[in-house]
């Protein structure tokens, strides 16, 4: 330590050969008090204690609303019925309240592996309320919990099966000569298949992070489904129905740290907060409400989709048909998250390419996966563009 008066070097009590790194009131000419030192760092600590205890205090208070907001959370927002049942899968119609202004009803198409709910969260988190508002008659497949009599369903009995007579059936219903096909992630693959193999009934197309193209191998999954390693026909035959703890472990330790420390990190730094918890615990009852998927189907999507990418080569056979994207001439707009670790952008915007329409548009926000769906910022700036773009395109 330096003397102030004469530039010298002086060393502290008990030997330490620098100055502490605390301010050290009341020691004479510079030199270290201990006694004060020490009193001040328990006047710190003692306030820093204090200050947990309040915030612990206070989120002991909470814990009544935290128990009322997980046992109230509730799976979809908007009144529907159901027009249409073929155990186990439903054909829902949403009973919204607002006036119906477009003559071309509105089809959501979910993944095989996750309920659709997640497309009808909330209410300010609703996809299926946008298109509602936006005076579309609107529609959703439930695909409903697979038995094990369906463990033998393939990809074809699904897509040219319950969703070729969910089409016709909201034909019937409506009057309309066509639909407007709305697919997220795999259903919006199986989506883009339909509208390949019937044109005829398929006036817009709306694909939301839909894996199209498998030839990069940055994504983890791609990289876990390598055939190298990884024998699908092994696990179909010894599973029959994929366990839903399989599919949903996998996706969860695609991002590990986020899903099983930040996530409830962020959850108890803000538990007292009424409005975070029903949000919360809304994505939570979906996120582990899982289902298993058919064997054939999981076969026939990683086989013919991970593993030899021939959706894009026009290859992807499809019971008798071989699905040749090209084939699509409707109207397409193509939606992607910039932060999706599960369909990366790249494996949805080679869609372009693949298909004839002339009116093709793309659109793209800064969200993940499911931020697409119930994220705010696609609420404020994707949903509202997404349905002005098909109202301009849709009868009325």
């Amino acid at each position: 330590m330096t003397d102030a008066s004469t530039g010298s070097t002086a060393t502290p009590p008990f030997g330490f050969p620098f100055p502490f790194p605390f301010p050290m009131p009341g020691a004479p000419g510079g030199m270290p008090n201990p006694a004060a030192a020490f009193a001040q760092m328990t006047e710190q600590m003692t306030k820093a204690w204090q200050s947990e205890f309040e915030a612990m205090t206070k989120k002991a208070a909470a814990f009544p609303k935290v128990v009322e907001a997980a046992m109230n959370a509730k799976k979809g927002s908007t009144p529907h019925e159901v027009v249409m049942s073929e155990p186990p899968v439903r054909l829902l119609r949403y009973t919204g309240k607002a006036d119906k202004r477009h003559g071309t009803p509105v089809l959501f198409v979910f993944a095989l592996v996750n309920r659709p709910y997640v497309l009808d969260l909330l209410p300010h988190k609703s996809v299926v309320r946008q298109f509602l508002n936006a005076g579309f008659d609107v529609y959703m497949i439930d695909w409903g919990t697979p038995s094990p009599a369906d463990a033998t369903k393939t990809l074809h009995d699904y897509v040219e099966g319950h969703l070729h007579r969910a089409v016709e059936r909201i034909l019937q219903e409506t009057g309309s000569p066509d639909i407007n096909l709305i697919g997220y992630c795999m259903g919006g693959t199986m989506s883009a298949m339909y509208a390949s193999l019937h044109r005829e009934l398929v006036r817009n197309l709306i694909l939301m992070a839909a894996p199209i193209d498998w030839s990069s191998r940055d994504s983890l999954l791609l990289t876990w489904t390598d055939p190298k390693h990884f024998d699908v026909d092994a696990i179909v035959d010894t599973f029959g129905l994929i366990p839903p703890a399989f599919l949903g472990n996998s996706f969860a330790l695609l991002k590990p740290v986020a899903n099983y420390f930040q996530k409830w990190q962020g959850f108890y730094d803000k538990m007292d907060d009424e409005k975070f918890l029903e949000d919360f615990f809304a994505m939570e009852t979906w996120s582990n409400d899982n289902i298993p998927i058919a064997g054939e189907v999981y076969r026939d999507f990683v086989k013919y989709g991970f593993q030899q990418n021939r959706l894009v080569k026009g290859t992807f056979p499809l019971g008798k048909h071989t699905i040749n994207l090209g084939n699509i001439t409707c109207p397409v707009l193509n939606l992607t998250a910039d932060a999706d670790h599960l369909v990366l952008p790249c494996q949805s915007t080679p869609l372009k390419d693949c298909v004839s329409s002339t009116d093709f548009t793309e659109m793209s926000v800064k969200a993940g996966h499911i931020g697409l769906s119930v994220g705010s910022r696609a609420h404020k700036e994707v949903w509202p563009k997404a349905t002005k773009w098909l109202s301009e395109r849709s009868q009325d």
